[in-house]
């Protein structure tokens, strides 16, 4: 994506992704997965609009989970009211996510934890809710770190898929958002005045994503290893790696130009 801060720039990269890698059929019922963070909820506004125009008929359901951290409801008013004036059917499920993980176990790395149970949780209500797919709002530097994680913490390559087919629940995973950069995800956010609801996680900002974020910049503004997330996705891809392969041998190319 380059500079322009609208949404329909946001919906451009999301579409790119959308056919790349076929996530949507006429007929889904798709699970948005909203935290309240800036991606997730750029992620329910861009296919919110996308239903105009992108020739594919389907239906979208937000689904906010609340972890309830330090054991106090957070308030998603203005997320339900954006949902409301949109028409989307908002779910919205409190949790003790925050006091099992904080609390009760007092968890020293509580990322993996807290989002295997909130992904459980989500799968759960999207079946309950007659979904047959589930959005979430991962983005491009989610996806270069992940592989960056996998490879430092466990010596292997990998990274989460574009499209997941997860037998148990009999519900496909997709995740619009892999061509769209953060940077531009949050000034298209605070452009759109999207609802944004600020995270209370007390690991915020602390984790080990964070630190591999930092050594991604310092790799690239610091030692010269210019647009190396750009190179690592290109890799992911020609290598067809966990699912980022594309039909043909441009998907280097085909990456560059969005």
């Amino acid at each position: 994506m380059s500079g322009d801060n609208t949404l329909q720039k946001l919906m451009g990269a999301m579409r790119k992704a959308i056919e790349d890698y076929d996530m949507i059929q006429n007929g889904d019922r798709i699970a948005v997965g909203v935290s309240g963070g800036k991606d997730s909820v750029s992620l329910l506004a861009g296919l919110a609009g996308l239903r105009r125009f992108i020739g594919i008929d389907y239906e979208i359901v937000a689904v906010c989970l609340d972890p309830q951290f330090g054991g106090e409801p957070n308030d998603y008013s203005e997320l339900s009211a954006f949902c409301e004036e949109r028409g989307i059917e908002f779910v919205l499920r409190r949790t003790n996510i925050g006091n099992i993980i904080f609390e009760d176990r007092k968890e020293k790395n509580p990322c993996s934890l807290c989002a295997r149970m909130r992904r459980g949780l989500l799968h759960d209500v999207a079946k309950e809710k007659g979904c047959n797919k589930m959005a979430l709002g991962h983005n491009f530097e989610d996806a270069v770190e992940t592989f960056m994680m996998n490879l430092f913490d466990e010596g292997r390559i990998g990274c989460f898929s574009p499209v997941t087919w997860l037998s148990r629940k009999e519900i496909t995973v997709i995740r619009p958002l892999i061509y769209c950069h953060e940077d531009e995800i949050l000034r298209i956010a605070n452009h759109e005045h999207l609802p944004i609801v600020k995270s209370r996680c007390p690991a915020d900002k602390h984790t080990e994503r964070e630190h591999v974020k930092m050594l991604m910049e310092r790799l690239e503004h610091e030692e010269g290893y210019d647009c190396l997330g750009s190179k690592l996705l290109g890799a992911m891809q020609r290598g067809r790696i966990c699912g980022w392969g594309l039909e043909g041998d441009d998907s280097m190319e085909r990456y560059s130009k969005i």
